[in-house]
């Protein structure tokens, strides 16, 4: 892997881990301790960050990272919505039948022990099954310009959802309900219906960021 490359997962980890807040005002010798990595892979990934839209330069200020607000909520979801139709319409056609089976016996199964106990085990295995479930279908378009634009934009629903909702202990039942929703219609292969539940699945996810 590149030093730019480098520089780019090493940002977004700390990024995600909350080492680095949105908003927040670095410098580059800031970014060298941050990330460990030399200056000229720092004003690389400068250049890459601005693109995806993950950092912006102000004049007489600095560096900012991206501030979670209304706009980047609606705009995030938006893209999300869109990308995400397209890949269930797809999966609904191509996804073998165990792995739909296997989908929706791990989600039942967390669904089933979140009624008795959520603990912070549970709730980390729903959160990696969500990330998983939809990463799972963005691949099956095998499209490598969506996936790049899927991954940047995962970032930012990721940085929205640490800011302003995370995947809480009392919203693993309906979460669960609405991926089965759209397990079910794969397994049915009904192709508008899982459209239908996904659409409905991002949707909520947006009204619970922007606390509709």
């Amino acid at each position: 892997m590149l030093m730019r490359e480098q520089a780019y997962e090493t940002f977004t980890e700390r990024l995600l881990a909350r080492e680095i807040s949105p908003g927040q005002f670095v410098s580059q010798r800031e970014l060298v301790q941050i990330t460990g990595m030399p200056l000229g892979a720092i004003r690389d990934m400068i250049l890459r960050l601005e693109a995806d839209g993950l950092i912006r330069t102000v004049p007489n200020r600095g560096l900012q990272i991206a501030h979670v607000d209304l706009d980047l909520i609606r705009n995030a979801f938006q893209l999300r919505d869109l990308l995400e139709r397209e890949a269930v319409a797809e999966f609904v056609k191509t996804a073998g039948d165990q792995d739909i089976e296997r989908l929706r016996v791990e989600h039942q199964a967390v669904r089933n022990a979140a009624q008795n106990e959520i603990t912070e085990e549970l709730l980390a295995r729903a959160q990696t099954m969500d990330r998983l479930m939809h990463d799972t279908m963005i691949s099956a378009l095998n499209n490598e310009l969506i996936s790049d634009i899927y991954r940047v934009n995962s970032v930012k629903i990721r940085l929205i959802c640490q800011e302003n909702t995370r995947l809480l202990p009392r919203l693993v039942i309906s979460v669960m309900d609405e991926h089965l929703a759209i397990i079910n219609a794969l397994a049915q292969r009904d192709e508008a219906a899982a459209v239908a539940a996904m659409a409905a699945h991002v949707d909520s996810a947006k009204r619970r960021a922007m606390k509709l």
